[in-house]
């Protein structure tokens, strides 16, 4: 509980400050006839314009310099001033976690409670342009590391009351703010019932990154394939939101966790919604077969030139042979050879700052491949199935979901290697299995492909149906308000 006496207040607060140099603890003496002590307890950096008179905090105690200590008394009872964001604090464990999450805290003697006022806050990159996710058409905006700037984008996009913003703190010593962002009528209350029994199942000393937050609360945590939809798009996160998904925020990470997820959203783009019909589906249809080459060209290629010849051309088969002709490694170790010295360039790309790491990659690619195959240790064929491979995983929308892939890609390649088509068909019946037994929050990984997912007008397959023809929302949304379009006619027109 908080003292009357601030004498013993400060001595609780420097006890367990101690040797917290960025904390500053600042003494002063108020009123007219400065008889009221008073304290006022903030981060230095947090709040470093606190005693600025065009400050909220700088005009409250301005304004204390001049009133008798019962005025003061009744100021702080019923916040006369209108401060914004003004709280009543009762104990020492909401003073620390006010203080710690970069607000000021003030008190005053012969008063029980203290007073919470929000500041500038920590230190924030701000709204910054995505990286990750571009688009050629569509918004810039990209989020930030503050929780709080991120959910007032979602909110700028959607400005309806049923928008709600639900707040855990999650870390036992990090208290890190994490928002849950929904649409009230549309989610499923088991659903969010759901989320957050997953959110508190777990005790942790600290969540950094919404990385780890995913990996603690994930349904299948030994699958490569992620079962939340990272984003780091605002209007990507409000488009789910009104398809009835869930949108989880985490203070200091830019990447929003969109759940549930499902296959065939992490295969869309921001664009695919803004762009007309037939381009979106020839890219999604182009997005799929990338995937595919992605996985399976490398075994593909190894099964024919291994096991079955016989479906080659004979002028085909004589140029791979002719291009293989003195290369020292079998065409297995020559394939995994080339697939790893690419991953390694890809990796010292992303690690190398600015331009140069995008300029990395492009010429020690050509490099690499062009003095590889004039050293004889690969084949010409075979640097163009790696980069075709490549390309591939790099057509893939969502990162995340392209490394599952780039993971698999090993396995059907050892697959094809050593067991030729049937290798690839079991491999590929084994990966189809997996993929149809995940869930996500209840919600089949593979929908809109099975049958829970077959509704008419969902506009979710592979080929995007035109926007007006998209008037229902997708099967895990509330089944009362699945119809999102509906066409208004006009009687006047009608009636000519």
């Amino acid at each position: 509980m908080i003292s009357k006496d601030i004498r013993a207040n400060e001595r609780y607060i420097r006890e367990l400050l101690a040797d917290c140099g960025d904390i500053q603890i600042r003494k002063m003496r108020l009123g007219d006839a400065r008889k009221v002590d008073c304290l006022m307890v903030y981060i230095e950096v947090a709040t470093s314009n606190m005693m600025l008179e065009d400050s909220a905090i700088g005009k409250m105690v301005g304004h204390f310099w001049e009133i008798s200590p019962g005025e003061m008394q009744e100021f702080v009872e019923y916040n006369s001033l209108g401060i914004a964001d003004v709280k009543k604090l009762t104990d020492m464990e909401q003073v620390f976690a006010g203080l710690l999450a970069g607000n000021a805290v003030f008190f005053m003697d012969g008063f029980d409670q203290a007073m919470k006022i929000s500041s500038a806050g920590y230190p924030s990159m701000g709204v910054t342009e995505v990286e990750m996710e571009k688009v050629l058409r569509g918004s810039r905006e990209g989020f930030s590391d503050s929780v709080k700037i991120n959910s007032a984008l979602i909110r700028k996009r959607l400005r309806d009351t049923r928008l709600k913003v639900v707040e855990f703190y999650i870390g036992g010593r990090s208290h890190t703010l994490v928002q849950m962002v929904y649409m009230e009528d549309l989610v499923q209350e088991e659903f969010l019932e759901q989320v957050k029994e997953r959110l508190g199942e777990f005790r942790v000393d600290g969540i950094l990154d919404s990385g780890m937050l995913e990996q603690l609360t994930e349904d299948s945590w030994l699958s490569p394939f992620p079962q939340y939809q990272t984003t780091e798009r605002p209007d990507r996160a409000a488009q789910e939101i009104l398809n009835g998904k869930a949108v989880l925020l985490c203070d200091n990470s830019p990447s929003a966790l969109i759940l549930p997820g499902i296959f065939h959203s992490f295969m869309e783009s921001s664009e695919d919604w803004y762009n007309r019909f037939e381009m979106a589906s020839f890219l999604r249809i182009l997005r799929y077969v990338a995937l595919a080459a992605a996985t399976l060209l490398p075994g593909l290629y190894l099964a024919v030139i291994r096991f079955h010849t016989q479906i080659l051309p004979t002028n085909m088969l004589l140029s791979f042979a002719q291009a293989r002709e003195g290369v020292p490694f079998s065409s297995i170790a020559e394939l995994v050879l080339l697939e790893l010295s690419f991953e390694l360039i890809r990796e010292a790309g992303v690690r190398i700052p600015g331009a140069l790491g995008n300029a990395m990659g492009i010429v020690g690619g050509l490099i690499v491949g062009s003095a590889a195959v004039e050293a004889n240790l690969v084949s010409p064929i075979v640097v163009m199935v790696v980069a075709i491979t490549a390309l591939g995983s790099l057509a893939i929308p969502n990162e995340e979901f392209a490394s599952a892939f780039r993971m698999l890609k090993y396995f059907f390649l050892f697959l094809g290697g050593y067991l030729g088509i049937f290798g690839i068909v079991t491999g590929v019946y084994l990966t189809v299995s997996h993929l149809a037994g995940l869930l996500s929050f209840g919600v089949p990984y593979l929908s809109p492909f099975v049958k829970q997912s077959t509704d008419n007008g969902t506009g979710s397959k592979i080929v995007r149906v035109p926007f007006k023809k998209r008037w229902r929302r997708p099967p895990y949304a509330r089944k009362n308000e699945r119809v999102r379009l509906q066409k208004i006619r006009n009687k006047n027109r009608k009636e000519r």
